[in-house]
């Protein structure tokens, strides 16, 4: 694996975990699958669920829903890749915490920069539709395109993943 931290964008269902996961797998370390998901619902239960039979027994799940710059301190070493999904369900579970997003972007990026091993992290690209209709929809999609480009910064590689074609952005 050529990039130490990687970001995947691409849009809902545009195949960037997929993309993702095939990168993750191609690694001979150990592989740790980092989750800021939560099942709040039956669909969202049933999507984990899906997500963590694809990967398989390889790969060690820790779940991070708010804190996700520990989580991936604790859970790094040299030979040790992680792939981190998905920084924009991250960005609303901080919002929806009262949290501040960009103080904790930060400490996420001090964080991978600390990194001994490869980390790839996958995002949700919101901003290339619709302006949101209402304050909330419209302060989320801010904060998720901010701390899209805050880790696009730090990253090695960029990849934008569209109907399941990676096209690279920076690396």
């Amino acid at each position: 694996m050529s990039a130490r931290i990687h970001l995947i964008l691409g849009g809902a269902r545009s195949g960037k975990s997929r993309h993702a996961q095939a990168i993750a797998e191609a690694f001979d370390g150990a592989l740790v699958f980092i989750a800021t998901g939560e099942a709040h619902d039956a669909e969202m239960a049933a999507r984990i669920d899906r997500h963590r039979a694809d990967r398989g027994a390889r790969w060690r799940t820790v779940e991070a829903p708010l804190a996700l710059a520990e989580a991936i301190r604790r859970s790094s070493a040299s030979d040790h890749l992680l792939l981190i999904d998905c920084l924009t369900l991250w960005t609303s579970n901080l919002m929806h915490a009262g949290r501040n997003v960009a103080e904790t972007t930060a400490g996420l990026i001090a964080a991978l920069r600390a990194v001994p091993g490869p980390a790839i992290l996958v995002a949700n690209e919101v901003g290339l539709g619709i302006v949101p209709d209402n304050a909330l929809a419209r302060a989320f999609r801010d904060a998720a395109g901010q701390m899209n480009q805050a880790v696009a910064a730090a990253a090695d590689r960029v990849t934008f993943v569209a109907a399941g074609l990676p096209m690279i952005m920076k690396g």
